[in-house]
C-alpha cells in the first residue's frame, strides 16, 4: 500500500552565467554525476530528477512553480555549486509550496594542495554531506507528500469525554492536510454484512496459514466461528476503506452498534499493510501512525499504534509495559504472532480474536500528537526495548517493554509538562531525525525526550516555545 518508489525529488543546482560557459558546463556535468549518485544510494528511497542548472531568477521562479503541480515531486534539493546569490532565489522560494532541502557541499572531497588554482576553488565552495541524512529528510517528505489530501475514516466517534483524542480537524486540514471524514458505525456495518462468503473464506484461510492458531480456532474448532466472524469484519473494513481510498482510520470500544466484536486482528493486519490507526477515535494519532509508516517504508522495524499500559518499578530500572486492548501492529513482532480468542473485560461485545506476539528489543521511538490550541505539537520519546523480566502467559494482548530514556522519572515528568497523549505512534525504524524533519516540514512543534533531557531545562523550553508560537502566529 506503500510505495516510495513514485515519489522523486529534483536535484537543482544554481550558480549565474559570471563563470562563462565553460565553467557551467563542468557544473552542470557534476550535478547531473552527484544526482545520479544520489539516485542509486541505498539511503535515498525515491527517483532523484537532475535539472538543468539554473542561472536567473526567472528560470529559478519558473521551475518552483513547476514543482508545485507536479504530483510526483516531493520536494527539491538545491545545491549552490557555484555561487549563486540568494536574492535570485527569493521569488521562486517565495512561490514555493514543496519543502527543500539546501545541499551545503562541493564536488571534491578533499583540496588538491599541488594543483589547486582559481578554476577548482570556483567549482569548489562548500561542506560535505552525508547520503544518509539526505535520505532522512526524503523520508520525511514523502510522508508529507502522502499526508496531503490523506482521508482518515473515523467509525463511531472519539472515546467520551477524552479531550486529547479530539481536536480542531478544518486546522488539521489547514496545517496538515490531510481530511478526517466521520461515519456512523452503521455505514461500517453494511459493509461488513456486505462481505462475500468466498473472500470470508479466503481470509479465514489466511489466517490458518499464516499464524499459529490454536485449536479451538481451527476449522473443527468450538470457537472457529469467532475467527470467520473476525474475516468478515477483516473483509469489510479493508472493502469500506479500499472503496473510499483511505489511509487510515479509526475506531472506539464503545461504538459497536451491530458488530459481533471489538475489531482487533483487522486492524493489526491493515496496520500490517500500511494504514495508519488509532483507537478511540483518535485520528491525530492515526495520521501520525501512517506518517511513520510512510517514513518507515523499506527499513527493518516497523511502526504500531501503541499506549503506556502500566509500569514497573524495579532497582533494575524502573519499565513501561505498553500494549493496548488487541490493536497492536505485527511489524513490531520478534516471534510469529499466534492467534487466540479471550475474553476482553471492556466494550461489551463477544471475545475478539487477536494476534498475540512479543515486541523485538533494541532503540525505539514513541510519539504523540497534540492539538494544543494555537498549533500542533509533536513530542517524541527514545526508549530502549528489553524482554520481559518474565513469560506473560496471562496477558491476552501483543506487547513490548521498554526503558524510557534518560529514565522513567524524567521521560514521564517530561511527557506531561508536554501535555504528551495516552497513544502514540512507535518504531524501530523511524529515528527523532526524520520526525524533526517531518515536523519542521509540517511547521509543527517538536519536542524530544532522550537521554540528554533534564527537567528543568525541558520546563524552560516550553516556555520559550510558547512564547514563539505565540508571536509567530500574530505575525
Amino acid at each position: 500500500m506503500i510505495d516510495l518508489k513514485q515519489y522523486e525529488v529534483w536535484f537543482v543546482t544554481g550558480s549565474q552565467h559570471l563563470y562563462g560557459p565553460k565553467t557551467l558546463e563542468t557544473v552542470a556535468e557534476h550535478s547531473r554525476e552527484i544526482a545520479s549518485a544520489l539516485g542509486a544510494s541505498a539511503h535515498v528511497p525515491v527517483k532523484v530528477v537532475f535539472k538543468p542548472v539554473l542561472t536567473t531568477p526567472e528560470a529559478i521562479r519558473e521551475l518552483c512553480l513547476e514543482a508545485n503541480s507536479a504530483k510526483n515531486c516531493v520536494g527539491l534539493i538545491t545545491w549552490m555549486h557555484t555561487f549563486s546569490p540568494a536574492k535570485m532565489w527569493i521569488a521562486g522560494l517565495s512561490h514555493l509550496m514543496k519543502p527543500f532541502l539546501h545541499l551545503h557541499t562541493q564536488y571534491n572531497r578533499e583540496i588538491p594542495w599541488s594543483s589547486i588554482d582559481m578554476d577548482f576553488m570556483n567549482l569548489n565552495q562548500g561542506d560535505e554531506d552525508v547520503q544518509s541524512d539526505i535520505g532522512t529528510w526524503v523520508r520525511a517528505a514523502g510522508a508529507w507528500a502522502d499526508a496531503q489530501g490523506a482521508r482518515v475514516a473515523r467509525f463511531g466517534d472519539n472515546m467520551r469525554d477524552v479531550a486529547v483524542t479530539e481536536g480542531d480537524k478544518v486546522e488539521a486540514q489547514i496545517r496538515l492536510g490531510y481530511d478526517v471524514y466521520g461515519y456512523g458505525v452503521g455505514d461500517l456495518v453494511k459493509a461488513v454484512n456486505d462481505a462475500s462468503d468466498a473472500d470470508i473464506k479466503k481470509m479465514t484461510q489466511a489466517y490458518l496459514d499464516e499464524y499459529d492458531v490454536i485449536p479451538v480456532l481451527q476449522p473443527n474448532g468450538e470457537k472457529h466461528a469467532s475467527l470467520v466472524e473476525g474475516a468478515r469484519i477483516e473483509v469489510g473494513m479493508r472493502n469500506f476503506l479500499s472503496a473510499g481510498n483511505f489511509k487510515a482510520f479509526t475506531t472506539t470500544f464503545e461504538d459497536l452498534h451491530g458488530l459481533a466484536q471489538l475489531p482487533g486482528l483487522a486492524v493489526q493486519r491493515l496496520m500490517r499493510d500500511g494504514y495508519g490507526f488509532g483507537a478511540e477515535g483518535d485520528w491525530k494519532t492515526s495520521a501520525l501512525v501512517r506518517a511513520m509508516k510512510v517514513m518507515s517504508e523499506g527499513l527493518k522495524g516497523g511502526v504500531s499504534f501503541m499506549e503506556d499500559y502500566t509500569y514497573h518499578f524495579s532497582a533494575s530500572g524502573d519499565k513501561v509495559l505498553g500494549a493496548h486492548m488487541l490493536e497492536i501492529c505485527e511489524s513490531i513482532a520478534s516471534n510469529k504472532p499466534r492467534i487466540e480468542i479471550l475474553p476482553l473485560s471492556i466494550g461489551g461485545k463477544a471475545d475478539p480474536v487477536r494476534l498475540i506476539f512479543d515486541a523485538n528489543t533494541g532503540p525505539a521511538i514513541g510519539a504523540s500528537i497534540m492539538d494544543m490550541g494555537q498549533r500542533f505539537r509533536i513530542v517524541a520519546n527514545v526508549v530502549d526495548v528489553v524482554p520481559t523480566d518474565e513469560p506473560l502467559p496471562n496477558l491476552p494482548v501483543a506487547r513490548a517493554l521498554w526503558l524510557p530514556r534518560p529514565n522513567l522519572k524524567v521521560a514521564a515528568a517530561a511527557w506531561i509538562y508536554a501535555g504528551g497523549a495516552h497513544h502514540t505512534s512507535f518504531s524501530y525504524s523511524v529515528t527523532a531525525e526524520h520526525l524533526r524533519d517531518f515536523a519542521e516540514i509540517a511547521g509543527v512543534e517538536f519536542l524530544l525526550i532522550d537521554e540528554n533531557t533534564r527537567v528543568d531545562e525541558f520546563k524552560e523550553k516550553l516556555r520559550w516555545n510558547d512564547l514563539y508560537y505565540h508571536l509567530n502566529r500574530g505575525l
